[in-house]
Protein backbone atom coordinates (compact mmCIF):
# COMPACT_ATOMS: atom_id res chain seq x y z
CA UNK A 1 0.00 0.00 0.00
CA UNK A 2 1.37 3.32 -0.88
CA UNK A 3 2.27 6.03 1.51
CA UNK A 4 1.64 9.97 1.86
CA UNK A 5 5.33 10.14 0.70
CA UNK A 6 4.60 7.74 -2.38
CA UNK A 7 1.96 10.05 -3.77
CA UNK A 8 3.75 13.06 -3.22
CA UNK A 9 6.63 11.13 -5.07
CA UNK A 10 3.29 9.91 -7.79
CA UNK A 11 2.44 13.59 -8.21
CA UNK A 12 6.28 15.06 -8.90
CA UNK A 13 6.38 17.78 -7.21
CA UNK A 14 9.70 18.67 -8.55
CA UNK A 15 7.56 19.45 -11.78
CA UNK A 16 5.27 21.93 -10.01
CA UNK A 17 7.48 25.11 -10.34
CA UNK A 18 6.46 24.64 -13.97
CA UNK A 19 2.68 24.89 -13.25
CA UNK A 20 3.40 28.56 -10.80
CA UNK A 21 6.19 30.51 -12.84
CA UNK A 22 3.93 30.78 -15.61
CA UNK A 23 1.43 32.18 -13.55
CA UNK A 24 3.12 34.65 -11.80
CA UNK A 25 5.16 36.16 -15.21
CA UNK A 26 1.72 36.47 -16.62
CA UNK A 27 0.57 38.48 -13.70
CA UNK A 28 3.80 40.52 -13.57
CA UNK A 29 2.78 42.04 -17.42
CA UNK A 30 -0.72 42.19 -16.38
CA UNK A 31 0.58 44.32 -13.45
CA UNK A 32 2.98 46.44 -15.50
CA UNK A 33 -0.25 47.01 -18.14
CA UNK A 34 -2.31 48.49 -15.23
CA UNK A 35 -4.37 45.43 -14.74
CA UNK A 36 -3.14 42.55 -12.36
CA UNK A 37 -5.28 41.07 -10.17
CA UNK A 38 -4.44 38.72 -7.25
CA UNK A 39 -7.69 36.45 -7.02
CA UNK A 40 -7.54 35.86 -10.58
CA UNK A 41 -3.97 35.13 -10.27
CA UNK A 42 -4.83 32.14 -7.82
CA UNK A 43 -7.68 30.80 -9.39
CA UNK A 44 -4.91 30.39 -12.76
CA UNK A 45 -2.44 28.69 -10.63
CA UNK A 46 -4.61 26.27 -9.04
CA UNK A 47 -5.72 25.72 -12.74
CA UNK A 48 -1.86 25.10 -13.37
CA UNK A 49 -1.27 23.25 -10.38
CA UNK A 50 -3.97 20.76 -11.03
CA UNK A 51 -2.96 20.12 -14.30
CA UNK A 52 0.57 19.83 -13.79
CA UNK A 53 -0.34 17.14 -11.13
CA UNK A 54 -2.67 15.50 -13.60
CA UNK A 55 -0.45 14.93 -16.00
CA UNK A 56 1.62 13.66 -13.55
CA UNK A 57 -0.31 10.46 -12.36
CA UNK A 58 -1.85 9.99 -15.95
CA UNK A 59 1.70 9.94 -17.23
CA UNK A 60 2.42 7.74 -14.20
CA UNK A 61 -0.77 5.41 -15.33
CA UNK A 62 0.01 5.16 -19.04
CA UNK A 63 3.55 4.57 -18.65
CA UNK A 64 3.17 1.81 -15.69
CA UNK A 65 0.71 0.17 -17.72
CA UNK A 66 2.68 0.36 -20.69
CA UNK A 67 5.75 -1.52 -18.75
CA UNK A 68 7.85 1.27 -19.53
CA UNK A 69 8.42 1.99 -15.81
CA UNK A 70 9.66 -1.35 -14.55
CA UNK A 71 13.07 -0.31 -14.59
CA UNK A 72 13.84 3.11 -13.28
CA UNK A 73 16.92 5.26 -12.35
CA UNK A 74 14.12 7.37 -10.52
CA UNK A 75 12.08 6.75 -7.64
CA UNK A 76 9.72 3.81 -8.08
CA UNK A 77 6.32 5.00 -10.30
CA UNK A 78 3.27 4.44 -8.38
CA UNK A 79 1.93 2.20 -11.19
CA UNK A 80 4.87 0.60 -12.56
CA UNK A 81 6.36 0.51 -9.37
CA UNK A 82 3.18 -1.83 -7.79
CA UNK A 83 2.77 0.48 -5.48
CA UNK A 84 -0.95 1.29 -6.56
CA UNK A 85 -3.96 -0.37 -8.19
CA UNK A 86 -3.58 1.72 -12.00
CA UNK A 87 -7.24 1.64 -11.58
CA UNK A 88 -6.75 4.24 -8.35
CA UNK A 89 -3.64 6.32 -10.14
CA UNK A 90 -6.19 6.77 -13.74
CA UNK A 91 -8.80 7.65 -11.28
CA UNK A 92 -6.37 10.84 -9.42
CA UNK A 93 -5.63 11.78 -12.89
CA UNK A 94 -9.30 12.17 -13.95
CA UNK A 95 -10.05 13.92 -10.49
CA UNK A 96 -6.75 16.70 -11.05
CA UNK A 97 -7.70 17.39 -14.18
CA UNK A 98 -11.73 18.00 -13.00
CA UNK A 99 -10.25 20.29 -10.53
CA UNK A 100 -8.46 22.47 -12.78
CA UNK A 101 -11.13 22.43 -15.67
CA UNK A 102 -13.74 23.56 -12.78
CA UNK A 103 -11.11 26.51 -10.90
CA UNK A 104 -10.55 27.33 -15.09
CA UNK A 105 -14.33 27.63 -15.77
CA UNK A 106 -14.42 30.16 -12.37
CA UNK A 107 -12.00 31.93 -13.66
CA UNK A 108 -13.62 31.88 -17.45
CA UNK A 109 -16.74 33.17 -15.96
CA UNK A 110 -15.33 35.89 -14.05
CA UNK A 111 -13.00 37.04 -16.34
CA UNK A 112 -14.93 36.59 -19.44
CA UNK A 113 -12.42 35.02 -21.21
CA UNK A 114 -14.76 32.47 -23.24
CA UNK A 115 -11.88 31.90 -25.71
CA UNK A 116 -10.06 30.21 -22.95
CA UNK A 117 -13.07 27.18 -22.65
CA UNK A 118 -11.55 25.50 -26.03
CA UNK A 119 -8.29 25.94 -24.98
CA UNK A 120 -8.87 24.29 -21.44
CA UNK A 121 -10.86 21.34 -23.45
CA UNK A 122 -7.48 20.98 -25.44
CA UNK A 123 -5.17 21.29 -22.49
CA UNK A 124 -6.91 18.40 -20.77
CA UNK A 125 -6.58 15.96 -24.21
CA UNK A 126 -3.13 16.91 -25.07
CA UNK A 127 -2.30 15.82 -21.07
CA UNK A 128 -3.64 12.23 -21.35
CA UNK A 129 -2.63 12.01 -24.85
CA UNK A 130 0.94 13.03 -24.34
CA UNK A 131 1.49 9.21 -22.95
CA UNK A 132 -1.84 7.79 -23.51
CA UNK A 133 -4.07 6.22 -26.08
CA UNK A 134 -2.06 4.19 -29.03
CA UNK A 135 0.01 6.32 -30.41
CA UNK A 136 1.25 8.69 -27.56
CA UNK A 137 2.74 11.65 -28.78
CA UNK A 138 5.65 11.90 -25.75
CA UNK A 139 7.12 8.63 -27.60
CA UNK A 140 7.28 10.49 -30.61
CA UNK A 141 9.65 13.17 -28.96
CA UNK A 142 6.95 15.83 -29.41
CA UNK A 143 7.07 15.99 -25.27
CA UNK A 144 8.70 19.43 -25.37
CA UNK A 145 6.23 20.60 -27.80
CA UNK A 146 3.38 20.18 -25.58
CA UNK A 147 5.30 21.47 -22.34
CA UNK A 148 5.90 24.93 -24.23
CA UNK A 149 2.95 25.16 -25.74
CA UNK A 150 0.72 24.76 -22.55
CA UNK A 151 3.46 25.05 -19.80
CA UNK A 152 4.60 28.24 -21.49
CA UNK A 153 2.58 30.06 -23.85
CA UNK A 154 -0.72 29.28 -22.82
CA UNK A 155 -0.74 28.97 -19.11
CA UNK A 156 1.72 32.53 -19.38
CA UNK A 157 -0.73 34.49 -21.76
CA UNK A 158 -3.72 32.74 -20.30
CA UNK A 159 -2.75 33.91 -16.99
CA UNK A 160 -2.48 37.56 -18.44
CA UNK A 161 -5.55 38.16 -20.41
CA UNK A 162 -7.61 37.04 -17.93
CA UNK A 163 -6.18 40.25 -15.68
CA UNK A 164 -5.68 42.37 -18.31
CA UNK A 165 -7.29 41.49 -21.50
CA UNK A 166 -4.45 41.98 -23.99
CA UNK A 167 -1.10 40.65 -24.62
CA UNK A 168 1.84 43.42 -23.90
CA UNK A 169 5.21 42.08 -25.53
CA UNK A 170 6.51 41.10 -21.83
CA UNK A 171 3.47 38.29 -21.68
CA UNK A 172 4.95 37.08 -25.13
CA UNK A 173 8.65 37.36 -23.74
CA UNK A 174 8.38 35.80 -20.79
CA UNK A 175 5.95 33.20 -21.97
CA UNK A 176 8.87 32.01 -23.94
CA UNK A 177 11.48 32.09 -21.38
CA UNK A 178 9.16 29.74 -18.61
CA UNK A 179 8.00 27.89 -21.76
CA UNK A 180 11.59 27.15 -22.57
CA UNK A 181 12.84 26.44 -19.02
CA UNK A 182 9.81 24.16 -18.09
CA UNK A 183 11.29 22.31 -21.84
CA UNK A 184 14.77 22.15 -20.19
CA UNK A 185 12.93 20.16 -16.67
CA UNK A 186 11.46 17.84 -19.28
CA UNK A 187 15.06 17.50 -21.49
CA UNK A 188 16.77 16.46 -18.32
CA UNK A 189 14.57 14.32 -16.91
CA UNK A 190 14.50 12.57 -19.83
CA UNK A 191 18.26 12.59 -20.83
CA UNK A 192 18.98 10.52 -17.23
CA UNK A 193 16.09 7.83 -18.83
CA UNK A 194 17.61 7.37 -22.23
CA UNK A 195 18.95 4.12 -21.39
CA UNK A 196 15.34 2.54 -20.32
CA UNK A 197 13.92 4.93 -22.97
CA UNK A 198 15.23 3.61 -25.77
CA UNK A 199 15.24 0.45 -24.53
CA UNK A 200 11.09 0.00 -24.60
CA UNK A 201 10.61 2.14 -27.40
CA UNK A 202 10.11 5.90 -25.47
CA UNK A 203 11.65 7.78 -28.34
CA UNK A 204 11.90 11.28 -26.16
CA UNK A 205 13.58 13.85 -27.50
CA UNK A 206 16.63 12.83 -25.96
CA UNK A 207 16.70 9.83 -26.80
CA UNK A 208 15.95 10.97 -30.71
CA UNK A 209 19.07 13.43 -30.73
CA UNK A 210 21.44 11.30 -28.68
CA UNK A 211 22.48 12.40 -24.98
CA UNK A 212 25.59 15.13 -26.13
CA UNK A 213 23.07 16.94 -28.36
CA UNK A 214 20.44 16.51 -25.64
CA UNK A 215 22.79 17.85 -22.98
CA UNK A 216 23.59 20.94 -25.35
CA UNK A 217 20.14 21.81 -26.26
CA UNK A 218 19.23 21.53 -22.04
CA UNK A 219 21.74 24.29 -22.02
CA UNK A 220 20.48 26.58 -24.98
CA UNK A 221 17.18 25.95 -23.27
CA UNK A 222 18.18 27.47 -19.30
CA UNK A 223 20.42 30.30 -21.16
CA UNK A 224 18.04 31.80 -24.04
CA UNK A 225 15.56 32.70 -20.96
CA UNK A 226 18.32 34.99 -19.62
CA UNK A 227 18.71 36.68 -23.03
CA UNK A 228 14.97 37.72 -22.72
CA UNK A 229 15.48 39.00 -19.88
CA UNK A 230 17.47 41.01 -20.91
CA UNK A 231 15.62 41.94 -23.95
CA UNK A 232 12.28 42.75 -21.48
CA UNK A 233 14.41 45.45 -19.69
CA UNK A 234 13.99 47.29 -22.76
CA UNK A 235 10.52 48.92 -21.50
CA UNK A 236 10.95 47.37 -17.70
CA UNK A 237 14.58 47.90 -16.62
CA UNK A 238 13.95 45.37 -13.08
CA UNK A 239 13.44 42.42 -15.17
CA UNK A 240 17.43 42.58 -15.28
CA UNK A 241 16.85 40.99 -11.54
CA UNK A 242 16.49 37.80 -13.81
CA UNK A 243 20.33 38.06 -14.29
CA UNK A 244 20.40 36.79 -10.55
CA UNK A 245 19.87 33.17 -11.36
CA UNK A 246 22.74 33.50 -14.27
CA UNK A 247 25.28 31.67 -11.59
CA UNK A 248 22.80 28.70 -10.55
CA UNK A 249 22.12 28.19 -14.56
CA UNK A 250 25.47 28.60 -15.41
CA UNK A 251 26.18 25.52 -11.84
CA UNK A 252 23.45 23.34 -13.83
CA UNK A 253 24.70 23.73 -17.36
CA UNK A 254 28.27 22.56 -16.14
CA UNK A 255 26.86 19.80 -14.16
CA UNK A 256 25.01 18.95 -17.36
CA UNK A 257 27.84 18.81 -20.14
CA UNK A 258 29.90 17.71 -17.41
CA UNK A 259 28.17 14.13 -17.94
CA UNK A 260 26.11 13.83 -14.96
CA UNK A 261 23.82 10.57 -14.89
CA UNK A 262 21.73 8.75 -12.59
CA UNK A 263 20.55 10.55 -8.92
CA UNK A 264 23.23 13.36 -10.35
CA UNK A 265 20.66 14.42 -12.65
CA UNK A 266 17.46 14.33 -10.10
CA UNK A 267 19.40 16.69 -8.16
CA UNK A 268 19.70 19.02 -11.21
CA UNK A 269 15.81 18.19 -12.33
CA UNK A 270 15.12 19.75 -8.87
CA UNK A 271 17.34 22.49 -8.93
CA UNK A 272 16.00 23.52 -12.88
CA UNK A 273 12.87 23.73 -10.98
CA UNK A 274 14.21 26.02 -8.28
CA UNK A 275 15.41 27.85 -11.40
CA UNK A 276 11.78 28.46 -12.99
CA UNK A 277 10.52 29.14 -9.70
CA UNK A 278 12.94 31.99 -9.27
CA UNK A 279 12.52 33.00 -12.88
CA UNK A 280 8.86 33.70 -12.60
CA UNK A 281 9.38 35.50 -9.07
CA UNK A 282 11.97 37.65 -10.40
CA UNK A 283 9.82 38.72 -13.50
CA UNK A 284 6.61 39.26 -11.88
CA UNK A 285 8.64 42.12 -9.49
CA UNK A 286 10.43 43.34 -12.37
CA UNK A 287 7.47 43.55 -14.60
CA UNK A 288 5.24 44.93 -11.51
CA UNK A 289 7.40 47.43 -10.12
Amino acid sequence: MASFKDWLEGARLRTLPAAVAPVLIGTGAAYAVGSGSVPRALLAAGVALSFQIGVNFANDYSDGMRGTDDVRTGPPRLTGGGLVKPRTVKLMAFASLALGGLLGLILIVVSGAWWLLAAGILAVIAAWYYTGGTRPYGYMGLGEVFVFVFFGLLATLGTTWTQASQLPDSAWLGATGVGLIACALLMVNNIRDIPTDSLVGKNTLAVRIGDRRARITYVAMLVIPMVLAVIMAVRSPWTLLALALVPAVALQSRRVLSGAKGHDLIVVLRDTGLIELGYGILLLIGLAV
